[in-house]
C-alpha cells in the first residue's frame, strides 16, 4: 500500500512541480540578461575570465534540510562536502546557482543548525573572493536583506551577496564570449513566485515524503534535453548571439555536446595540427570508442546548436551529485559518488572544449554587444 500511495504521489508531484510558460520563461530570462549587462548590479553581475585559465564549478539544487526523512540532502552532503574541498584545494572558484537551502519545508534557522559544516565550506570559497550564489525559488528568501542578515550574515560574512543570475564573459578569436547563469524558475508559474506552489510543499509534500521516506529523483544516463521547461531555455538561448546559458532547477542535466564524433574528429583534428601527440592518441582511443558504441545506430540530434547546459542537482536519492565545471579551456559536465564511501569520487560525464562550442555557436562571428 505504501508503494502504491509513493507512486500516485510521486505522479501529482510531478504535475504539480513544474508549469513553465513559453512566454513568461522568455521574458524573464531576456529580462534578468538584460539588465546584467545593463550594469544592474542588484540582478546580477559581469564577470570576466581567462579562456585558458578561468575555473569554475557550478552547483545547484541541493535543497540542504534538516536531516529528517523529508531531506533530499542527507545522503548526498558527504559527496558534496568532498567535492568542495577538492575545487577549494584547486583554486576554482565556487558558484551556487540556486536552491542550495530547503526553505519551502523548513525554516530559515533549522536549516543553518542542521548545515553549518557545508555552509562552512562555502564560506571559504568567499574568503578567497572565489564565490557567488544565485537564489532559487526554494531559497528566495536570500533575494531579500533581513533574512540573509539575520541567517547567512553569521556564517558567511558582511560581503556575502545573493543575486538573480550572472554573466561570466572570456575573449576568443578577437571577439566577446558570455556565460549566462540563472537558476531557471523564471517563468514557471508553479516556482516564480506561486504562493499555492510553496504551500503545497510545506503542508502537503514535506509530511507526506517523511512518512513514506519518498526521494524520487534518479540520475539518467541521458544528458539530452528531457522535458518541456529545458526545450523552453535551450529555444530562448538561441537567441542571445554568442552566449552559452547554464541553468539548474529542473534537477535533469543536460549537456549540449550535440554529436560526439563530429566533436571528437574536431578535436582530434586541432591536436594534430597542434602536434599534440598525448592528446592525439588520447582524442583517437575515445572516437574509436565512439563510433563502435554507434555502430548501426540512428542519431537524432535534438540541438542544432550547443547553447544550453542544466547542472541537474546535488540531491539525487543514490547520494551522487552533478555539476558543471568550466576549466582549462573546457566545459564538463561531472558526477560525484560517494554515498558508501569514506571518499567521493570524481567522474566525467561529457566534456568539450569551449572554443568547439563558441565556433558552434549562431552569429558566432558578431561581435556581443
Amino acid at each position: 500500500m505504501k508503494k502504491a500511495l509513493a507512486r500516485l504521489i510521486i505522479r501529482m508531484s510531478d504535475r504539480l512541480s513544474s508549469r513553465p510558460d513559453k512566454d513568461a520563461v522568455f521574458k524573464s530570462l531576456s529580462r534578468l540578461h538584460d539588465r546584467i549587462l545593463q550594469g544592474k548590479k542588484d540582478s546580477g553581475l559581469l564577470v570576466p575570465f581567462d579562456l585558458q585559465q578561468g575555473r569554475f564549478i557550478i552547483f545547484s539544487d541541493q535543497h540542504k534540510g534538516c536531516r529528517d526523512a523529508a531531506d533530499d540532502f542527507k545522503d548526498a552532503a558527504g559527496a558534496y562536502t568532498h567535492a568542495l574541498e577538492h575545487y577549494y584545494d584547486h583554486g576554482y572558484t565556487l558558484i551556487n546557482l540556486g536552491d542550495c537551502e530547503e526553505l519551502w519545508e523548513n525554516t530559515p534557522s533549522a536549516v543553518m543548525q542542521y548545515n553549518e559544516p557545508p555552509l562552512r565550506m562555502e564560506a571559504r570559497f568567499l574568503q578567497k573572493k572565489r564565490y557567488y550564489r544565485i537564489f532559487g525559488n526554494h531559497d528566495l528568501e536570500w533575494h531579500y536583506a533581513v533574512p540573509r542578515r539575520q541567517f547567512l550574515r553569521p556564517l558567511f560574512g558582511k560581503k556575502l551577496r545573493v543575486y538573480e543570475g550572472l554573466v561570466l564573459q572570456t575573449q576568443y578569436n578577437g571577439h566577446a564570449y558570455r556565460v549566462f547563469l540563472a537558476h531557471g524558475h523564471q517563468g514557471d508559474k508553479r516556482s516564480d513566485g506561486n504562493a499555492f506552489s510553496k504551500w503545497f510543499v510545506a503542508a502537503v509534500w514535506t509530511p507526506v515524503q517523511r512518512f513514506l521516506d519518498i526521494h524520487p529523483d534518479t540520475l539518467s544516463e541521458s544528458f539530452d534535453l528531457v522535458d518541456a521547461h529545458n526545450i523552453m531555455m535551450y529555444e530562448w538561448s538561441l537567441q542571445t548571439a554568442n552566449t552559452l546559458f547554464i541553468s539548474g532547477h529542473t534537477h535533469k542535466p543536460v549537456f549540449a555536446s550535440l554529436d560526439h564524433i563530429d566533436r571528437l574528429t574536431k578535436q582530434l583534428q586541432r591536436a594534430t595540427a597542434d602536434n599534440e601527440q598525448t592528446a592525439v592518441a588520447a582524442l583517437q582511443t575515445e572516437l574509436q570508442q565512439r563510433q563502435e558504441e554507434y555502430a548501426g545506430k540512428q542519431l537524432v540530434k535534438t540541438m542544432v546548436h550547443p547553447t544550453y547546459f542544466n547542472t541537474g542537482c546535488c540531491c539525487f536519492s543514490d547520494g551522487d551529485i552533478t555539476g558543471i565545471e568550466i576549466a582549462d579551456g573546457f566545459i564538463r559536465l561531472i558526477k560525484w559518488s560517494g554515498k558508501n564511501s569514506p571518499v567521493a569520487h570524481r567522474k566525467v560525464l561529457e566534456e568539450a572544449p569551449l572554443y568547439y562550442l563558441f565556433d558552434q555557436l549562431p552569429g558566432n562571428i558578431q561581435t556581443v554587444r
